[in-house]
This record gives structure tokens, C-alpha cells and sequence, in this order.
């Protein structure tokens, strides 16, 4: 229109966002811990449910803890508290523990069936509201050769309407052990009913991957094979196995670690973007990267154990048990075709870390004189730290103050704990509990993608390759060089995180 005002581009209705099938309060609860005199329960559930509690999140709310220990209600309490007072936040006095203490009562499992459905009927009298509006919530804080006898005591004890129930890993062994567990839970339990709890992708760091990819433009456009060189995986710890290499003994660090944390991981950063962020859509996601897994290639794994794992107690002499695994995954879809995924995790390491490395591919650098230092320090790099305080950060070249044109790698580096926000920061078990209250799938496992993810194992599960000895102490054997070859290892970082100075700057 020559001479005219230039004429309105017309848009569409913006497309409402799905209704919700997640509840966006917990209802009144009877919790169940099974497992509750345990150490999962004394370091991070007793105290995240007291967070929880103090948070005003678990309003109407009643503990009934059960495991194998011949104690009374006092008796936990106390052990509940002392719990809290070494491994929650803060001083606990009578006046503060008082008001949680009070939602607390325990019965041995001894007692039986009938007599945990007793206890927990009584529990729900003391809740306000009509019977239908109340549910249950039951924590298996056990053993796996346990959880199914427990899920077939509260099948007997009539527990299973109104309910839930959150499951530990490891999810099976093989593909026909997950198979197996899957179809007895199913006889009892809805899946919409099952809750199989991965406590890394309960962190804000891993949440922090889907608002970081699909809220920006910046960054969703070159998440894919043409940008992407390589991406890294990377859950070293310095622990040990002491008391617990009796459990080792019968999975070792693949299925402790990979299947159950590593790939779940694996899937948030690799999935394409879901319909909406409602649990079904991201689970069918996050199951199309693991179809879309080529199976894991017993060449491309690399398993050591550290020196002196052998002759412990409960450990034969000639143990084949891995503390140490790093492995190459290719994913064969449109957007990760060629693109490999290594994933390294074992015990006794040189640092404890959990991170996720994304590696861009280098731009030509004819243009910069010789010196310049141009691409001399890798390429750059994206990095999310999965720990409690999360991070991320974003290495890139820049030029050097000062005359002629040097480079020198720097970084834009994002903390949690620096944000206004960061006291509603909740800790992995504590979200992971509150989303299973709700009914909120979105960060758990499903049947499927677990019996998947076996069954692209069973290769490596069947021919494994040795182990290899590695020293306590270092990043494991030497064969992890060759496996990442032409690359190398992100940990230990060149550089260090920024840390906040004495005075408020950035040191």
C-alpha cells in the first residue's frame, strides 16, 4: 500500500496451555516409609520430610514408619530426631521439633499385615476431609529382593487403593528380571500408581536442562548434530564401597549407576521438545531417545575396579565386579546421528562431581595469526553441574587485553544459590517425594523406558569386557584416553568455578 501505514501482520490465537492432570496440592496424606530405621531414611528422607513439613508442603500429613527393628513410637522419634539434628538444616529444640514429631508413629514389621492397616486407618482419622480426598503414599526404602514382598503386604493389608508407591533402584537386573519385576508390580499396582525414583533428576540443575533448551532461542536452534561435536556424562565419586559390597557384588556400576541416573540424565538432555511439560508427554520423549539408543557396543565400554576392592568382606578374590565404567552411546536419530555420548562414573576417584559437558564443534581458524592461541584450549563448552548447589557455565575465546590480538578462554558462569530464589530450593528426595504426593510422573521412570534401556544392554550385560585396575585416587584406568579419542576428558576442568569472594565480589 504505496503511501499507506503498513499493514498489520495477523496472528493466531496463542494456543492455551493443556489442562493439568497433576494436582496442584498434595491432598491429606498417610505416608508410609517402609525401610524407615535405615540409612536412605536417616540421611536424606526424615530430613527432607521435615523440610518438607516446614516448607508447607506436607499440610495434613501422617508418618507411619515400619521396618524389621523391634522398637515403639518413642523410639522413633527420637531416632527421627537425632536423624534430622546431624543430616537437616539447623538447630532442632523441643519447640521446633515438636509439631513434626507429632505427625510420627511406627510399627515393626512383625506386627503384620492387618496391623499396618490398623495403624494407618487410624492415621487418616486424625486427617481432615472425606475419605475419598485422602491418600496414601508408600516409600519402599528397602532392599530390591524385598520391595516385592512388601508390595504384595500391602496388597493383603488392602492398601493399594488411594495410593501410591515410590520404588528405589536398581528396576531389575537384565531385561528379563525388569520384565518380570514390572509384570508382579502390575498385578498389584496401576503404573500411574508406580513412582521409580532416579534422586538426580530430583535436582534443579537437571530441571534447569528443559527451561535452558526450550525457553531460549538461543540455544534450542543449535542443539543438534551440526553444532554439537560431542557431549560428556560425567558422575566420578571419591567413596568407596565400604558396607556395601555385599549389594555391589550383585550389580556393580553399570546397573547401580548408568541405567538407573546416567541415562535418565541422558534422556533430558537429548529428547526433542515434548507437547507440554505434563509428566506423559516428556516420559514419551525421554522413551524415544532410549528406542532411538543403539546398543551398547561391549568395544565401546571401558570397566575397571580400584586396587584393593578384592579380599574385602563379602568380596571373592577373583571378583569381576566393576567400581568404574565409561562407555560411548550413539543415539540414531535425526538430531544425534554421529554425535558420541560418553558416560563415566566409578568409586574412589580423584573428585566427587556430576556434570554434564557439551562440546560445540570448532569454527575454521585460518584467520588468526600465528600465536593468537586460537583454539588452543579446546573447543567451547556448555556446562550444567548436577550437584546440590547447581551450576552452569559457558566457556568461549575472547581476545586478551592488551596489544595484538591473543586469546584466552573465559566463561559466563550461572549459580542457583546466587539468586534471590535460592531458599526455595528443595533438595532432590524432598521435590521428588512432594511430585509423588501430587502425582507428578514427570521426573520418574517409566516400565517402558527401564525394560528398554535393558534391553540395549544385553550385549554388554553378556559379554562383558575385563576389568581393569585403576588406583584409588586417580580417574580410572588408562584405556578411558583411548575411548574418548580424538577428545578428551572435561574433568578435571582447566579451569576452576567462580566462587563469591569474602566482600561479595566475584573472587
Amino acid at each position: 500500500m504505496e503511501g499507506g501505514a503498513a499493514p498489520r501482520r495477523l496472528r493466531g490465537p496463542r494456543r492455551q496451555p493443556p489442562v493439568s492432570t497433576v494436582e496442584s496440592l498434595a491432598k491429606p496424606h498417610v505416608i508410609v516409609l517402609f525401610g524407615a530405621t535405615g540409612d536412605l531414611s536417616r540421611r536424606k528422607l526424615l530430613p527432607g520430610l521435615l523440610h518438607l513439613f516446614e516448607a508447607g508442603l506436607l499440610a495434613d500429613t501422617r508418618i507411619v514408619g515400619t521396618s524389621l527393628e523391634e522398637v515403639d513410637t518413642a523410639h522413633f522419634e527420637s531416632f527421627a530426631r537425632e536423624a534430622c539434628e546431624e543430616f537437616g538444616d539447623g538447630t532442632i529444640d523441643d519447640a521446633r521439633w515438636a509439631p513434626f514429631g507429632n505427625l510420627l508413629s511406627y510399627l515393626p514389621q512383625s506386627a503384620g499385615p492387618q496391623a499396618l492397616a490398623d495403624e494407618v486407618a487410624r492415621a487418616e482419622e486424625t486427617l481432615p476431609g472425606p475419605e475419598e480426598r485422602k491418600r496414601r503414599l508408600h516409600y519402599l526404602s528397602v532392599p530390591p529382593k524385598a520391595a516385592l514382598d512388601v508390595v504384595h503386604q500391602l496388597d493383603k493389608a488392602g492398601l493399594v487403593e488411594r495410593s501410591r508407591i515410590v520404588m528405589e533402584k536398581p528396576f531389575g537386573t537384565d531385561l528379563a528380571s525388569a520384565v518380570n519385576l514390572n509384570a508382579e508390580l502390575h498385578e498389584v499396582f496401576d503404573e500411574q500408581q508406580i513412582f521409580r525414583i532416579d534422586h538426580f533428576l530430583g535436582k534443579e540443575a537437571a530441571q534447569n536442562i528443559l527451561a535452558f533448551r526450550f525457553a531460549n532461542g538461543l540455544f534450542e536452534p543449535i542443539w543438534n548434530r551440526n553444532f554439537i561435536d560431542h557431549v560428556q556424562i560425567d558422575v566420578p565419586e571419591t567413596l568407596g564401597l565400604e558396607g556395601r559390597t555385599k549389594f555391589y557384588e550383585s550389580t556393580g556400576a553399570y546397573r547401580d549407576m548408568v541405567v538407573t541416573h546416567l541415562m535418565q540424565v541422558l534422556a533430558f538432555m537429548a529428547m526433542e521438545p515434548p507437547t507440554s511439560l505434563e509428566p506423559d508427554p516428556i516420559s514419551d520423549e525421554k522413551n524415544k531417545v532410549f528406542r532411538s539408543m543403539k546398543a551398547i557396543d561391549p568395544h565401546d565400554v571401558v570397566r575397571g575396579q580400584y586396587a584393593g576392592y578384592r579380599g574385602k568382606e563379602e568380596v571373592a578374590d577373583d571378583s569381576d565386579t566393576e567400581t568404574f565404567i565409561a562407555l560411548k552411546v550413539e543415539i540414531d536419530n535425526w538430531r544425534w546421528a554421529g554425535v558420541p555420548i560418553y558416560l563415566r562414573t566409578g568409586k574412589k576417584l580423584a573428585e566427587s562431581a556430576r556434570i554434564i559437558s557439551i562440546a560445540f564443534k570448532e569454527p575454521p581458524l585460518s584467520m588468526f595469526p600465528a600465536g593468537s592461541q586460537a583454539g588452543m584450549q579446546g573447543p567451547d563448552h556448555l556446562t550444567f553441574d548436577l550437584a546440590d548447589q547447581s551450576r552452569m557455565s559457558l566457556s568461549f575465546y575472547g581476545k586478551r587485553p592488551g596489544p595484538g590480538m591473543k586469546l584466552e578462554k573465559l566463561s559466563m558462569q550461572f549459580a542457583t544459590h546466587e539468586t534471590s530464589s535460592s531458599t526455595a530450593v528443595l533438595a532432590a528426595y524432598e521435590r521428588l517425594i512432594h511430585d509423588a504426593m501430587r502425582g507428578d510422573h514427570t521426573l520418574f521412570t517409566t516400565a517402558e523406558g527401564i525394560e528398554t534401556l535393558w534391553e540395549k544392554s544385553t550385549a554388554l550385560l553378556e559379554t562383558p569386557p575385563p576389568v581393569r585396575t585403576y588406583q584409588p585416587g586417580t580417574w580410572g584406568p588408562n584405556a578411558i584416553h583411548q575411548l574418548v579419542a580424538p577428545n578428551a576428558w572435561r574433568l578435571p576442568f582447566e579451569r576452576g568455578w567462580r566462587t563469591p569472594a569474602p566482600d561479595g565480589t566475584d573472587a
